[in-house]
C-alpha cells in the first residue's frame, strides 16, 4: 500500500519513539531528522486546540524541503479544563501532572503538517480520555519506573499506567499516543 510515496524521501522530523514505530506501522520507509532549536512557543490568545497544529506547522516551517522530500511533522498537547498541559521538566512536576489528570477526563490533540516542495497539508485530531482516580502510590510506582518527562500529560498510554488507569477514550488511540496514523494515511494516500 501507498506505492504513490516510493517517489518521495520521506523525513520524519521527530525525536519520539512512539511516532517512529507508529509510522513504521503503515509499511512507509522514512528517515529521521532531528531538528533543534526550536522554541515551541504560540500565541497566548490561541484557542488551545489550535496549539498543536500550529506547533507541526512551526517544525516544519524550520526544515528546508527541498527536491523529492516528504516531511511529517508532528505535536501533540493535553489540555485539562482549557489549559494545555505540556511535557513536565522534573519528576516532581510529572507527579503533579498526574494528580491533576487522575479521575478526570482531558483532551489529547495532535497536529500534523505534511509538506513537499509544491505543497503543504496541516491537520489535527482529538480525543478524549478519561483516567480512574489514581493514588499517590500509583502514581509514583509510574513516575520512577517509567520516567515519563518526555510526554505531553507526563503519561504514556501505551505503558503501565495506560494499562490500569485508563477507564476509556473516545477517538483515535494513536493519536493519544503521539501520531494519528489512519488520519495521516488518508493524507498520504493521494499525494
Amino acid at each position: 500500500m501507498l506505492d504513490n510515496l516510493k517517489k518521495y524521501d520521506i523525513v520524519l522530523a521527530s525525536g519520539s519513539p512512539r511516532r517512529r514505530e507508529l509510522l513504521a506501522g503503515l509499511g512507509i520507509k522514512f528517515r529521521i531528522e532531528l531538528l533543534k532549536g526550536i522554541k515551541e512557543d504560540y500565541p497566548q490568545d490561541l484557542p488551545v486546540e489550535q496549539v498543536p497544529e500550529y506547533l507541526s506547522r512551526l517544525k516544519s516551517h524550520a526544515y528546508k524541503v527541498t527536491g523529492n522530500e516528504l516531511l511529517i511533522t508532528a505535536d501533540t498537547v493535553v489540555i485539562l479544563d482549557g489549559e494545555v498541559i505540556g511535557k513536565p521538566h522534573d519528576e516532581a512536576q510529572a507527579r503533579a501532572m498526574l494528580r491533576k489528570l487522575s479521575g478526570h477526563v482531558h483532551t489529547v490533540v495532535t497536529g500534523v503538517t505534511v509538506a513537499t516542495v509544491d505543497s503543504t497539508v496541516s491537520f489535527s485530531c482529538k480525543s478524549q480520555v478519561e483516567f480512574a482516580q489514581l493514588d499517590d502510590d500509583e502514581i509514583a510506582y509510574y513516575v520512577d519506573r517509567f520516567h515519563p518527562l518526555d510526554k505531553a500529560g507526563s503519561y504514556g498510554i501505551q505503558e503501565w499506567i495506560g494499562y490500569m488507569g485508563i477507564k476509556g477514550i473516545t477517538g483515535s488511540f494513536y493519536n493519544v499516543m503521539g501520531l494519528p496514523v489512519q488520519r495521516l494515511y488518508t493524507v498520504l494516500k493521494p499525494m
